[in-house]
């Protein structure tokens, strides 16, 4: 059954009480490839690296799932539990985590698949859209796809206890925008709020809602099973709790997800998956499924993208664009997910996390696995 999203502080609070000291680890789903053309890995290399993968997440005192991809090989890693008083292992098929940031990439697919048929540009002007935003006239589809729109709205991760329909989400960032200062166009600056713009421009532009969208664009072509809209989370299926290592005990400080938060970042936030589908969507991106290589590259290399940033379409692409990377939270949770591959989606990592300590840690264990992978080819930050 779906958790209850209105535990009161002391439900919260009894969830961590007498916690074990280690959880055991929760079994590992079965390998599958990432493409036909790919090299064959030994069963003992995968266990191998496996082992590895979980003694690391051991180490830094992390819990979670990840896919470990080698050589064109992926593989589900899993350690611990994602829902620790109802003993759910991190790997269920049972369990769902929210995306976080990492749904931005899902919203700049849909925008660009929308531009490839000829809707919009990426030089679009939003006041097409939102007429009554401030500075709207000003403001591209190409530079909410890059963050350099200059909105600079805070508190867009504040937790407002209002669970928000999709229209009233978009009401609430266009109020919040009209009603905080803002900045040019054409600098950088990370905000949740052009995401939510975004995806009420796929509303606007196909007449449907973002979550009809999802299915249709995303959920469908690619056959996902653990991918959902926070509200449509079925029966059967939880969304999982999250977690910090504290006083030599894991399992402390147990937060989930709240409505509230969830639905007020719509097309930035709203989304629940797992590492297995969320690498799915990634090779989806360059196979035809829901984009081509060609609309990939555009997407992650649109001309609005700032000279002080390597972002556009939800990924920070590396290394000449070698590398794939994307680091999402969400608000005042412990979950945490990190994505760092090859451009070509053959060899990396998608760990998403429900124990966490901080950012830096959490992509210090990352980074060791990924030169396990492959040496010499990855970055720590």
């Amino acid at each position: 059954m779906k958790i209850n999203k209105l535990l009161t502080k002391f439900t919260v609070a009894t969830l961590a009480s007498g916690l074990l000291l280690s959880a055991p680890l929760a079994s590992s789903a079965p390998t599958y490839a990432a493409s036909k053309k790919v090299k064959k890995t030994s069963n003992k290399k995968k266990t191998t690296l496996r082992q590895y993968a979980k003694n690391t997440m051991a180490k830094y005192h992390l819990r979670g799932s990840m896919i470990v991809v080698k050589d064109g090989k992926a593989q589900q890693v899993s350690y611990g539990y994602g829902y620790y008083r109802r003993r759910i292992g991190a790997g269920s098929s049972k369990l769902v985590y929210p995306l976080g940031s990492l749904q931005k990439s899902i919203t700049a697919t849909m925008i660009t698949q929308l531009i490839y048929k000829g809707k919009f540009s990426q030089n679009t002007k939003i006041s097409r859209w939102y007429p009554n935003l401030k500075n709207a006239s000003r403001i591209s589809v190409g530079n909410l796809m890059t963050h350099t729109s200059g909105i600079t709205v805070i508190g867009t991760e504040v937790n407002n206890g209002i669970n928000f329909s999709e229209n009233g989400a978009l009401n609430w960032i266009i109020n919040k925008i009209n009603s905080q200062s803002e900045q040019r166009p054409g600098k950088f600056n990370y905000n949740n709020a052009n995401y939510i713009l975004l995806a009420g421009i796929i509303r606007k532009t196909t007449g449907k809602s973002y979550a009809s969208n999802l299915k249709s664009r995303i959920i469908k072509p690619l056959n996902l099973k653990q991918t959902y809209m926070y509200n449509q989370i079925p029966k059967g299926k939880t969304d999982a709790i999250s977690y910090t290592y504290r006083y030599g005990r894991n399992y402390q400080d147990p937060q989930y997800a709240p409505q509230g938060l969830t639905t007020q970042l719509l097309g930035a936030g709203d989304v629940f998956s797992s590492p297995k589908d969320y690498y799915k969507i990634l090779v989806g991106m360059q196979n035809g499924k829901i984009l081509t290589k060609k609309q990939f590259k555009y997407m992650t290399h649109l001309k609005a993208k700032a000279k002080d940033t390597t972002y556009s379409g939800g990924l920070y692409m590396r290394r000449g664009g070698k590398l794939e990377m994307a680091y999402g939270n969400f608000g005042d949770t412990h979950f945490a997910n990190w994505i760092q591959l090859t451009s070509d989606n053959q060899n990396g990592i998608v760990m998403f996390l429900n124990q966490t300590q901080d950012k830096n840690k959490n992509k210090d264990a990352g980074y060791r696995i990924l030169k396990k992978i492959k040496s010499n080819t990855f970055v720590n930050r």
